[in-house]
């Protein structure tokens, strides 16, 4: 009986937290001011800044290799951006996760011949005709959209001179995450795992949880150095004690909320709390503000994840 109404707990405090207002889609925001920044990480490795989730970029010899494409409407200023530092077609899209924000530019590129790359749930997630209990809807997405090329554990790429190791994490920011390692130049883009300076969004009804947020983290600081540059999912340009920052904020705020859960506390009761409240000011900016960030915790921890 506890274990169905933690669950039941857990259902209601995630329709709350999905009903509360997110970041404007493609179809609500005006893309004509935005501007793509591009910012040089290492030699022949970029990240390109808009509107959405963060780019990584490889160029070199053997043409553009991309990570993640935010919105439509910004693909004629990408490959703009692009084209400024290599005179090539771009060959690769390689798709963090299913977020429209770091794939909506899958169809143009896919349709410009990029041979588009992704973990097998988000090749799932965006074609919800195979993914119809999950995603309440059988819409099909464009053939161009959809990755051509899935993995379920890691693929490695060498490209441009570079061994680029690509590897899933499970049930982190959603089911279907991908971290891209491009060993040689010392540079991670971890997509929406690494919020930079904000509180991060855990999609648990994609598959996400805290826990596995958390290993994904603690994973990458496994694997980094003193001088490994950080591309975040959104945020500036990160350093390993960014992300290690970030990393004892995302654990002090779970363990706070699951000792709160285990006491018998219920949402509203652990919102009057406060867990986060010594980190609000400096993490609580971003699109994810602190009830938003706390909820999720709440609806992912109460279901066991």
């Amino acid at each position: 009986m506890c274990r169905f109404l933690a669950l039941c707990a857990s259902v209601l405090t995630l329709i709350a937290f999905l009903a509360t207002p997110m970041p404007a889609s493609a179809g609500q925001q005006n893309f004509d001011d935005v501007q793509i920044e591009t910012i040089a990480v290492a030699d022949g490795i970029y990240m390109l800044v808009g509107s959405g989730g963060n780019i990584g970029l490889s160029v070199g010899d053997d043409g553009p290799f991309v990570v993640d494409d935010q919105y439509a409407p910004l693909t004629d200023k990408i490959k703009a951006a692009i084209a400024a530092v290599s005179d090539a077609d771009v060959r690769f899209v390689l798709n963090t996760h299913w977020h429209g924000d770091h794939t909506g530019g899958n169809e143009n590129f896919g349709s410009s011949g990029a041979m588009i790359v992704a973990h097998h749930n988000v090749r799932k997630r965006l074609n919800p005709a195979e993914f119809a209990e999950v995603m309440g809807s059988s819409d099909q997405a464009a053939a161009e959209a959809l990755p051509i090329v899935t993995f379920t554990d890691e693929v490695t790429f060498y490209w441009n001179e570079e061994k680029i190791q690509v590897f899933h994490v499970a049930n982190a920011h959603t089911d279907g995450d991908a971290i891209v390692w491009f060993t040689d130049a010392d540079v991670i883009h971890m997509g929406d795992n690494f919020f930079a300076g904000t509180y991060p969004y855990i999609d648990v009804d994609s598959g996400g949880s805290a826990q596995g947020m958390i290993a994904a983290v603690e994973k990458v600081i496994a694997l980094a150095g003193s001088g490994t540059k950080i591309i975040p999912g959104h945020g500036p340009l990160s350093s390993i004690a960014d992300l290690r920052d970030f990393r004892d904020m995302l654990v002090t705020v779970r363990d706070r909320v699951q000792a709160m859960i285990n006491d018998g506390l219920n949402i509203d009761e652990i919102l009057t709390a406060g867990p986060s409240a010594e980190y609000d000011d400096g993490w609580g900016g971003g699109f994810v503000n602190p009830e938003r960030f706390v909820r999720a915790l709440y609806a992912s921890l109460a279901g066991g994840s």
